[in-house]
């Protein structure tokens, strides 16, 4: 039983993956079933046993990915003072390696607004983003509070914000000056080192 189980967590996490990476490089609505299922290594008809829905599966990447984050983020805070944590954060997030087509990156900026428009995914994001804010207002100087927390609502909007506005540009100077700006709004007098090439990028 138990290596059945193991087998069948194994299976719904190769769906979950091959879907994530297809859903950043072609949009959530340009991926069809069958294309998942390809890249997994499966066919069409096993999906159902997995998920009951394209919008079942669409919710566990987006709270999956999201978690993950929210989990790193966490043990960064956890690990790190405060200051070098949240330089961390911030320098991995905004490094132009985010503004790439890719299949890495933060969920927000690659699929925040066609998730917006899906209501079954949209609580399974919220609760992944009190995470995810949860964790930056232990890294933000405020004693008290309430000031962190919304802090840390104003750094994650920075973040993501920024990301969308410089993958939108096709001028790499003016990409990297999104980054750059928002870097000098998030941690205003600070020198940051440059993240190493295999750093977490969300």
């Amino acid at each position: 039983m138990r290596e059945a189980s193991n087998q069948r967590m194994e299976t719904r996490r190769r769906i979950v993956e091959a879907a994530d990476a297809l859903f950043r490089e072609r949009g959530i609505d340009g991926v069809g079933v069958d294309a998942i299922m390809r890249a997994a290594g499966m066919t069409h008809g096993g999906f159902y046993f997995y998920f009951p829905s394209k919008e079942a599966l669409v919710a566990a990447v987006s709270a999956e990915q999201l978690a993950r984050s929210a989990a790193r983020w966490s043990d960064t805070a956890d690990r790190l003072p405060q200051p070098e944590a949240l330089d961390r954060i911030v320098t991995n997030y905004l490094h132009e390696r985010h503004v790439e087509p890719s299949n890495v990156g933060c969920v927000l900026p690659a699929l925040g607004p066609e998730l917006a428009r899906r209501p079954e995914s949209r609580a399974a994001v919220t609760e992944a983003v009190r995470q995810m804010l949860a964790a930056l207002a232990r890294m933000l100087p405020f004693r008290s509070r309430a000031r962190a927390e919304k802090a840390a609502m104003a750094t994650l909007s920075t973040l993501v914000g920024a990301v969308v506005l410089a993958r939108l540009s096709n001028d790499p100077v003016l990409s990297g000056a999104i980054l750059e700006a928002a870097r000098d709004q998030v941690l205003p007098r600070r020198s940051t080192p440059r993240p190493s090439a295999g750093a977490e990028l969300c």
